[in-house]
């Protein structure tokens, strides 16, 4: 698989052990500002969203099948990418949560395609991602999502083209700017050999 990453941003590689803990505090002060924003227009400042934008070199194909069973492979490696924060009202302290990847009535990560033809929809699209604070859902642990945009129809065998554009994103409670070399790695490694390596 061969991305353009002329680009950005970004995986929180902690390791959580699989039992409820405190949160960090750089996760509180995130939690905190994403209660008290999610349901009103948010300001630059306080928008968590990390979007990165890719596009697949010309000639190139990138199979959405194979990309779903990728991240899957990842989200099992790195818990934090199925992690949820949830406050505790009887002790009064939010709290982490790695979700269990055999517990299948929950869901690990969001995919969605839609189509644009103008740019004007495609900046729409690119907007929403960048400053719409309702993509994602911190207590259910849905803190990363994938968004596959194409050129004008969804393909229909299910493989993306040059025209089309790959849309990353996630939430900075669990993922920060860092974290996304350790991702388009893995990313990488799992399209081209079907598997991830675990650190020692």
């Amino acid at each position: 698989m061969n991305i353009d990453l002329n680009n950005r941003d970004n995986l929180d590689h902690n390791s959580f052990r699989p039992d409820a803990a405190p949160a960090s505090f750089a996760q509180c002060r995130i939690w905190h500002h994403n209660q008290t924003h999610v349901h009103t227009s948010q300001s630059f400042s306080t928008i968590q969203n990390m979007p990165s934008v890719y596009r697949l070199h010309s000639t190139h194909t990138l199979s959405v099948q194979h990309l779903r069973h990728i991240f899957q492979l990842i989200i099992e490696k790195h818990e934090s990418l199925r992690t949820s924060l949830i406050f505790d009202k009887e002790k009064n302290v939010l709290m982490q949560q790695v979700i269990d990847m055999n517990d299948n009535s929950r869901q690990l990560f969001t995919f969605i395609e839609s189509t644009y033809e103008t740019d004007e929809q495609l900046n729409g699209i690119l907007y929403d991602e960048k400053d719409n604070p309702q993509l994602f859902n911190l207590a259910q642990g849905l803190v990363f999502r994938c968004h596959l945009v194409y050129y004008k129809q969804i393909s229909t065998n299910h493989l993306l083209s040059d025209k089309d554009l790959l849309i990353f994103n996630f939430h900075h409670a669990l993922f920060d700017f860092p974290s996304m070399k350790i991702f388009l790695h893995d990313l990488n490694q799992a399209y081209t050999t079907g598997q991830l390596l675990y650190d020692d």
